[in-house]
This record gives structure tokens, sequence and C-alpha cells, in this order.
């Protein structure tokens, strides 16, 4: 089957040939907005065909839905400084510019200012500035611009343009292959076993899986994306079939925000054309901020009609050393003393303190390009 985008329509605000008046204001944004933009405008983030308006972002916050009653539970905004306050007005059209080059415009419909300590208690759960994505939001403006947007030109990449698909391409590329029902993998980190035993469980009860990590803004000890490409096509050139399996990059910006991220990413994936998608333990957490099933738990807040696509839960994964596999506690019955916890973070750890991590951690190919990754950083 074809499934719909979310809304009913992908929105398409990218337009190369759209003359430039140089003679607008013109708005500086960050590598986070910049990354916002290009989702908003290659469809990714359908309905959504600007930087939200106050009457958005409040419904969006106290609600997670728009105005109009969609389901959207993460705030899409533009900050201004307010030095700049003075510049624009509604009714303006703003050149957006980043490290001096102008990548888009915007209509402004809106200028409002934010309680940002309100926003980040309702999207992060709290105010504290540990919390990545509370840090950068109380380091940005609260005073937000809402309009809608036309995007020009495309950034420049750290992984190569041929995983760029837009939403209308995988869609395209789903239907060459004959995929009726896909599967999505949301990732930030190179895949480690546990990934690998879910993500093929998955794929036995649909036709294809999309391996779709985020390469936009993350923390900054999360692995660079063009080391974690390397490692994805790694391991699935030794232990994925090329037949059923797709790899494409997702633009957009982590926000660690949990439960909400976790909603977001799944109507994204919808966007994509992907029917079905996966949400493991801790999903889009950081830290102790979230409870570990939290993110699946918010699924239930919504109905199975309005998200129109199937969240696939999955319990902690781990490798047993008596099963000699990777097993959950739903299939496994040792102790814990036989059971070889996995985890990123543990991965990046290890290769910091210069140790290799084991074969039931992760397989030797991906081990061996972060590896290689962590010699090139040192040298």
């Amino acid at each position: 089957m074809t499934i719909s985008p979310h809304g009913g329509k992908l929105i398409n605000a990218y337009d190369p040939s759209y003359s430039i008046n140089p003679l607008h204001a013109s708005l500086e944004i960050d590598a986070f907005t910049l990354a916002n933009l290009e989702c908003i405008a290659n469809g990714a983030y359908s309905p959504i065909n600007g930087f939200m308006s106050k009457g958005d972002y409040e419904s969006v916050l106290h609600h997670m839905r728009l105005e109009n009653g969609l389901v959207w539970t993460l705030p899409i905004t533009l900050p201004v400084p307010k030095d700049r306050s003075l510049s624009f007005h509604t009714g303006d059209t703003v050149n957006l510019m980043h490290d001096g080059c102008i990548y888009g415009v915007m209509e402004i419909e809106d200028l409002y200012e934010a309680d940002t300590a309100l926003e980040a208690l309702h999207i992060f759960k709290t105010t504290e500035t540990d919390h990545p994505g509370v840090k950068r939001l109380f380091e940005q403006s609260n005073l937000y611009a809402g309009g809608m947007v036309t995007m020009i030109r495309l950034p420049k990449r750290e992984v190569s343009d041929k995983y760029f698909l837009t939403p209308s391409e995988t869609r395209k590329a789903f239907n060459d292959k004959g995929w009726k029902n896909i599967v999505a993998f949301q990732t930030r980190n190179p895949i480690h076993r546990a990934h690998e035993y879910i993500q093929k469980s998955a794929l036995e009860i649909v036709d294809g899986l999309l391996i779709h990590p985020l390469v936009g803004q993350t923390k900054q000890d999360d692995i660079k994306a063009s080391t974690r490409m390397k490692s994805y096509e790694a391991i699935i050139k030794h232990y994925y079939s090329d037949q059923y399996t797709m790899l494409a990059a997702f633009p957009a910006p982590m926000r660690y925000a949990g439960p909400r991220e976790a909603i977001l990413h799944a109507l994204v994936r919808k966007n994509y054309g992907c029917t079905h998608f996966v949400v493991g333990r801790d999903h889009a957490g950081v830290g102790n901020y979230y409870g570990p099933y939290d993110s699946q738990i918010i699924f239930q807040s919504f109905s199975a009609q309005e998200l129109k696509i199937a969240p696939l839960f999955y319990e902690h994964s781990f490798y047993c050393k008596k099963c000699a596999g990777m097993a959950s506690v739903k299939t496994c019955p040792h102790k814990d003393s036989d059971r070889i916890i996995l985890s990123g973070t543990k991965v990046r750890e290890m290769l910091k303190n210069g140790d290799r991590p084991p074969a039931e951690f992760s397989r030797p190919e991906v081990i061996d390009v972060l590896i290689e990754e962590m010699r090139g950083t040192d040298e």
C-alpha cells in the first residue's frame, strides 16, 4: 500500500530558480535552523510549510498538536537575535543566511516572544542545562519569527549527496523495489548487535527496511555523521540483503527530546513513505531525563488513526553468552551475569580508552571503521 503523508500532502518548498532580492533584510541562522529549513523544504516535516507562528507553537507545546488538531509534538521555530528585533516586521520577506550564504527566504507572518523555561519543561521535561537540548534552547533568543519559507540552495554535505533522498524520492524508490510495507529505523549511532537484532526482527514482517540515520547536528561527543555512514555501508555490505535494505540520510538535527521526539521521528518516516517505525528503549533520550520506555508509552496518547504509521516496540536487547546470540528478556531465561549489555555509549567509551569492542558488541567491519576514525582524529 502507499501511505499518505502526514496531513495528506507532501510539502515542496525547494526552488533553486527563486530570484533573491538583495535589498531584503537578512537574518543569519545557525546549522540547527538550517537543517530544519531543509526538512521543511524537502517535505520531511509535512504538513509544516514554514517556521511556526505563535498559535501553532503554543498548541504544540501544550497539546502536542497543531492549531488544526493534527498531531505534532515538537516546535519548529526560528529564533531572531534580540539586537535585530527592530529590523524585522510582519509582512517582510527576509533572506535566510548561514556563514554568509543565502539559503532561502521567509515571509514573516508573526513575531512573538516565547517562555523558553516553559518550553524546556514541556519538551525536555527539565530546565537543567546539562541536557543538550535545554542548553541550546537557553543559549538562543526567545524571540521567534513565524512564516512560510522557500529554500533556494542545499547545504554543504559531510555525507555523500547520494544518500540525501527527499520523501518523494524514497517513495519512488520503494515503489520501484515493489515494497508495500516498509519499516524505518532511526539512529544517531553506529549499528551494534542489538540494533542489528531489532532491525532484522522487524524486517521479517515487512517488505523492506530503511536504515535512516539522522545526520544533522548532534552532541559534541556523538560520532560524526561521515564516520557513521561508513560504518552503515560496511555492515550492510556484509550482513544485509541489498534486495530488502536501503540506506538514506535524514538531514534533521537531534533534539534529545525523548518521547516527543520519538513521535516526530515516526511522523517524519511516514512522510518518507514508511508504514512501520521501530521504537526501541530510550528512543531519542539522553542521560536519565526520561524513563527507559517513555518513548513507547507516549504512543498511547494518540490513536492509530491519527498517527497512521505502525510503531514496533522492542525490549532492551543484549548478547547472552549461554544463548550464544542476541536476545531480550522475552526470549532469554538466563541471569544478568550471562548477559552483555550493549549501547552506543559503551562502544564510544571503549574506543576512547583504546579498547577494541568484542564481536558480541558489534560486527568487526564496523569496529574497523570506528578504530580507523579514532586514529585519524588522534593524528
